[in-house]
């Protein structure tokens, strides 16, 4: 069953992303006397069902998740298994990820402005601290590492909101995942040393991983572009360019705080997100900028017209 045509009480709309690991469809959550609401709904393909550690991963994201209630987390409301098949309903974001942001400005040939970036950044270090702080309900810290902070997995809503998603291959207390000393998790070009040298993870390597993003994002330059892990150690020999040599518009006191992040030694970075956002705070109340949900919105809006056309025909019925 790799195309979801229904399940019970949702309509579904359309697909609307596809991956190795499954699809993702648009959908209608029905209820009584004409209730309805707009999801997200995760499928797993039927060819990873007889994988238990790709399975165990998908429900444990649901399971992880379900709990994770922040504004700049995709949030995950059920998780349904129908005839063997699993699928997880999340909220649905209108918007553009990371990744799509940097493309569009790769082909403008320009970087994002200083102030909007550092705005993205600092909501995400909202929500990574608020996963890394998360406790159980007998209040024990559940130790949960998102371990794939990268630009695809970071979604800017229409209303100006950057949400991270994909707990996919996070980790924590209550979870079952795959020995991290044996088995490298991430995506090479923004994988922290201690992932990449099978050493296991902790907070401080999501805040590396973000530092990398963030580097990217205020320079339009990848910092490892790299395909596995042995380039990826050996790339990080090299010491790397301070951003504000690589774009001037970035102040020293702002490239100092990614360049902290992105310390090779885990003791030598912010040692929460909550520090990190701060220090980004700190910056943009210091220079006076004025950035806001309502700026990044019209920003992308501005950046991407085609999606405002797109939102208009989104729950338009596909023609037969």
């Amino acid at each position: 069953m790799e195309d979801l045509k229904y399940l019970s009480h949702y309509k579904i709309i359309k697909k609307i992303a596809s991956g190795g690991m499954g699809n993702i469809y648009l959908a209608e959550q029905l209820g009584a006397r004409g209730f309805s609401k707009t999801v997200a709904i995760k499928t797993i393909r039927s060819s990873l069902l007889s994988d238990m550690e790709t399975l165990d991963m998908f429900i444990g994201e649901a399971k992880l998740v379900a709990n994770l209630i922040h504004a700049n987390i995709v949030q995950v409301y059920h998780f349904e298994k129908v005839d063997n098949f699993y699928y997880l309903i999340m909220e649905y974001v209108e918007g553009v990820n990371l990744e799509n942001l940097l493309k569009r400005h790769n082909f403008m040939k320009n970087t994002i402005p200083v102030d909007i970036t550092a705005y993205i950044v600092s909501q995400i270090c909202r929500g990574l601290d608020y996963a890394h702080r998360k406790r159980d309900h007998h209040g024990k810290r559940l130790k949960i590492v998102h371990r794939d902070i990268s630009p695809s997995n970071v979604i800017l809503t229409t209303g100006g909101i950057a949400k991270l998603t994909d707990f996919g291959i996070a980790k924590a207390m209550t979870m079952k995942t795959p020995d991290e000393r044996l088995v490298i998790m991430g995506k090479y070009p923004y994988m922290s040393p201690e992932q990449a040298q099978f050493e296991g993870t902790d907070p401080r390597s999501d805040i590396y991983s973000l530092g990398i993003v963030a580097y990217e994002l205020f320079t339009g330059q990848m910092v490892f572009n790299v395909r596995d892990d042995i380039e990826l150690i050996e790339a990080m020999r090299v010491p790397v360019t301070p951003l504000h040599e690589v774009n001037t518009a970035i102040p020293p006191e702002l490239s100092n705080i990614i360049m902290k992040a992105i310390s090779l030694s885990p003791k030598e970075r912010f040692q929460s997100a909550k520090k990190m956002g701060e220090s980004i705070d700190k910056f943009l109340h210091d220079h006076r900028c004025q950035v806001s949900n309502s700026k990044l919105a019209k920003y992308l809006e501005l950046l991407f017209p085609e999606n405002k056309t797109a939102r208009l025909k989104l729950h338009e019925k596909p023609k037969i």
